[in-house]
């Protein structure tokens, strides 16, 4: 018995022992650890990577970032915005990133302006992504660089872009299920309006498409075109089940299948005409679902599409702008006078949607920015135009967003 445990002590004190004991403990804690933070969010997680270097390998490993997003599921972070000139080539640099979880105000206002600041150059955002953000540089410049990039992790990648014109749309295309064991697969959809001069003068219109793939690192030009009058407005390349949808001025939504190279028009759920004043939309994603927001003077109105084919739309939710006056009386004063003011396009609208996620809907009422939750009835002002160094905001870019770990360098 005693050189028993004369043994079972040298064993225990053995120097090679003590270092396999303690390397069956780093793999016991790493799996544990792993296990624990995977269940954490992304906005969680980006705080805890400065514990240790441990911890931010394990948070930064491909194989958590895809456990992770199987168990965690993405929901809106914030709204990317960014004003344009319509009828000038001059770009404007500011991007603000307005979080719906809390107000922008004071000195916190420029912790949101430096959301692209570890990009090379300024940039203009085109598309986001389940976390990714497709950009651009601005113009003017000599050599137009496409970015793709994570704000969350601060990686991007570049890419050339020959012949750009200011007008055309580059869509972005991810899905979560891509494999991360070497590299993110991606496409991007680059849409050119091509307009075309028939025997009677009159002007002919559709879209051509062209697509990278980060696979083969190449573009491509797809045989598929889509006739249509319209212009892409607001929200452009909303992809929601591998297929992008652009909104555009003409009562249409333009779709394309990603994968298929197929197109095809979606009709708005009521026509512009039918009403007085001339309403304002916007379409944005939710519970998997293409939805359809409107203002008239007949109210706020949103619809999901429930056939792609037969456009065949769903009235989620009808409120009249008197019942949403009266909700919020410190907040709204004779709004369906102000809407109906608008009577064309070129008028500056009073109430506008601008982006729709998850249920949450960015509102524009005159010179403030609202949240407004359709699910719960909660109406919550975010900023004034002001907060954003701007006075107009008539003809912004408006972007959902979702934090999340998708890496873009190799392995």
């Amino acid at each position: 018995m005693g050189n028993h445990n004369g043994v079972a002590v040298a064993v225990a004190v053995h120097p090679l022992n003590s270092k396999i004991m303690e390397t069956v403990q780093s793999f016991l804690y790493s799996d544990v650890l792993f296990d624990v933070l995977v269940r954490i969010p992304v906005k969680d997680l980006l705080g805890l990577k400065s514990i240790s270097t441990q911890w931010q390998n394990v948070i930064s490993s491909r194989s958590f970032i895809k456990a992770q997003m199987e168990n965690i599921e993405l929901s809106l972070t914030g709204f990317i915005l960014q004003e344009n000139f319509r009828w000038c080539n001059e770009d404007i640099k500011t991007v603000n990133y307005l979080p719906v979880e809390t107000t922008i105000k004071g000195g916190d206002k420029m912790q949101h302006q430096s959301v692209f600041h570890f990009l090379p150059e300024d940039v203009v955002v085109l598309a986001s992504c389940k976390g990714l953000v497709c950009c651009r540089s601005c113009f003017p410049c000599e050599e137009p660089t496409i970015y793709v990039c994570n704000p969350s992790n601060k990686q991007y990648i570049k890419l050339d872009l020959n012949g750009y014109e200011k007008n055309e749309s580059i869509a972005l295309a991810f899905d979560l299920d891509s494999s991360f064991d070497t590299f993110t697969k991606f496409k991007l959809v680059r849409v050119k309006q091509i307009v075309i001069e028939d025997e009677d003068g009159d002007d002919n219109m559709h879209f051509e498409f062209e697509l990278y793939s980060s696979e083969t690192g190449a573009w491509w030009k797809s045989n598929e075109t889509c006739q249509c009058d319209g212009n892409f407005i607001k929200n452009k390349g909303i992809y929601i089940g591998g297929v992008l949808h652009w909104l555009t001025d003409g009562d249409q939504v333009v779709t394309f299948d990603v994968e298929k190279e197929l197109s095809w028009l979606i009709s708005a759920p009521v026509p512009a005409f039918q009403f007085e004043s001339f309403p304002e939309a916007c379409i944005g994603e939710s519970n998997g679902k293409l939805h359809y927001v409107l203002i008239s003077e007949e109210g706020l109105h949103v619809w999901h599409l429930e056939d792609y084919y037969e456009s065949k739309w769903t009235l989620k939710q009808c409120k009249p702008l008197e019942e949403i006056e009266a909700e919020n009386p410190k907040l709204f004063f004779n709004l369906k006078n102000r809407v109906l003011e608008r009577v064309d396009r070129e008028l500056s609208p009073w109430m506008n949607p601008l982006g729709f996620k998850d249920g949450l809907l960015l509102l524009k009422v005159c010179a403030d920015l609202f949240l407004y939750d359709i699910e719960n009835n909660k109406m919550t002002l975010v900023c004034t135009l002001q907060d954003l160094d701007t006075n107009s905001m008539s003809y912004p870019t408006v972007l959902p967003h979702c934090l999340s770990l998708v890496p873009l360098r190799h392995a």
